[in-house]
């Protein structure tokens, strides 16, 4: 609709100037005109000089005229110059901004006050899959990218919300469903502008397709809370440290607590305590030892140790890691788990394997490993060792009159009567059947004989578990390391020897073996 047309400025100011013109001229005409007749009394005169002021009038307002349409005509030519380079700038403005705006690798998109689609580039096309051609000047996309009603309603409210109150968007995810029905993830900034009056001509939004970080970011926390209930649900404390002496945490599980009794947050770069700490002191170089080893092989490491938790309890651990580089640093990657239950059934199964299971007294094998025990330990102090074989008299007689039940209670006498009656550094072991032996360190031969014969009798004098009362006594053979051997089986050999010959002279006696034997 055209506006009717207004008198302005320009047409004003032309009424006047001709207005001008038309007074100046009659009045020039009129004075000039009276002037001639009052000066000039002869015709011809006068006609001439009238000719010849018409003339002059008609060149000077031709000059006159000629000035003012030159001026007006260059002012003209000026203003279409003006005009075409300002067209041309437009034209390149406009063919920039829609290089830009279509070239752009992020969905550019300018909406309306009443939510219509005014400007919709080539990434908006591609990412969601509909052209600008069914898009622009209508806002029917919204159903189309907000199929759900709710949810577009939402989309919607921050849009008015930022058209009416000037909140700007930034990082306003929103969920659209494409043309060919994938579900994308864009990511919005957006902001109002306003024309050079001031009025709201709508808003501009610019939208970045987020789906496959969101997805890399859903995988990767699902991944995380796997690893976390991985963690948590682990036997033992999964831990990441440094080699350097002290252990030093940066990570540890959850579980830490229960091991250490410290929550991992006091083992991170030892702000309470360094985990080394925790390692018993007997066992820290072990285990400096096999981590080194295993480090400068480049394998796994494995090491079992004692663990001081914060209560001061022990406990035993195993723990096996190896070597990493993380972001280029060497780091000790592993797992420590509590096998302290393990290590006690391990200890008893060793404990019972050692026992006598009918007396509780050390068997044959732990009595060896003892043996060889204490012969290096005379051997490295210079020191004697007594061995005192013992054996009971007429034992046999025993099992064949009152039962072999009766036999084992007196053995089992036997031994706690012995075993009660030497000292703690002495062992008393069941080498088989009726036959004791008895390990003195650091006593001399007539040391020896004399513990022997106080041995036998207290037993004499102690009254076994009998159907009727009768007399037990016991055989001592007695040997010296080194003097009568210097090795076990030399040993015990001599003791042996010397038992016998304690029975053969008549029983319940104690027999020395003789020097230097074997």
């Amino acid at each position: 609709m055209q506006r009717p047309y207004r008198s302005g400025p320009p047409l004003r100011q032309a009424a006047r100037l001709a207005l001008l013109y038309a007074v100046a001229a009659t009045a020039w005409i009129t004075l000039s005109d009276s002037l001639l007749e009052l000066w000039f009394r002869d015709p011809d005169a006068l006609s001439w000089l009238q000719t010849i002021k018409g003339t002059a009038f008609v060149l000077v307002t031709a000059a006159a005229l000629w000035l003012l349409v030159y001026r007006q005509l260059h002012k003209a030519d000026d203003l279409v110059q003006r005009l075409e380079r300002q067209r041309s700038e437009l034209d390149e403005l406009n063919q920039f901004r829609r290089s830009i705006i279509d070239n752009a690798s992020i969905w550019l998109n300018v909406i309306d006050p009443d939510g219509q689609i005014q400007v919709w580039n080539q990434a908006a096309e591609s990412i969601s899959g509909y052209d600008r051609e069914s898009v622009l000047h209508s806002d029917r996309i919204w159903a189309n990218l907000y199929p759900d009603p709710d949810y577009r309603t939402r989309v919607i409210e921050a849009v008015r919300g930022m058209h009416e109150r000037g909140t700007e968007l930034s990082g306003f995810e929103t969920t659209i469903r494409c043309r060919d029905g994938d579900e994308k993830v864009i990511s919005w900034d957006a902001r109002r502008f306003f024309d050079e009056s001031g009025q709201l001509m709508g808003s501009i939004a610019i939208g970045q397709d987020v789906t496959e970080r969101r997805r890399a970011e859903t995988a990767l926390r699902a991944r995380e809370r796997q690893l976390a209930t991985l963690l948590s649900n682990l036997p033992g404390m999964a831990y990441r440290c440094l080699n350097d002496g002290y252990w030093t945490m940066k990570f540890a599980s959850s579980h830490c607590l229960t091991l250490t009794g410290y929550p991992p947050e006091a083992l991170i770069d030892n702000r309470d305590v360094a985990f080394v700490d925790l390692i018993h002191s007997d066992d820290r170089a072990t285990v400096d030892e096999e981590v080194s080893t295993a480090v400068a092989n480049q394998r796994q490491f494995a090491v079992e140790y004692r663990l001081c938790r914060r209560d001061g309890t022990e406990l035993w651990v195993w723990e096996q890691g190896q070597e990493v580089s993380l972001d280029g640093e060497t780091v000790l990657e592993g797992i420590i788990m509590d096998i302290t239950q393990r290590k006690r059934m391990e200890q008893e199964l060793a404990r019972q394997a050692a026992k006598d299971p009918l007396t509780g007294l050390p068997n044959r094998r732990e009595l060896e490993h003892r043996l060889d025990t204490e012969i290096s330990r005379a051997d490295r102090f210079d020191h004697t060792l007594a061995v005192l074989w013992v054996d009971i008299d007429h034992f046999k007689t025993v099992n064949d009159r009152f039962g072999h039940l009766v036999g084992d209670d007196v053995l089992r006498t036997l031994s706690h009567v012995l075993e009660a009656n030497v000292r703690t550094v002495d062992s008393v072991t069941r080498f088989g059947g009726e036959e004791l032996v008895i390990l003195l360190p650091e006593e001399e031969l007539a040391e020896a004989v004399e513990t022997a014969e106080r041995l036998r009798r207290l037993v004499a004098d102690t009254a076994f578990p009998l159907p009727v009362p009768e007399t037990v006594t016991i055989s001592i053979g007695v040997a010296i390391y080194p003097h009568h051997g210097r090795s076990a089986e030399t040993l015990c050999n001599a003791a042996d020897r010397a038992m016998y010959d304690a029975k053969a002279a008549g029983r319940n006696r104690v027999s020395a073996a003789p020097m230097f034997w074997g």
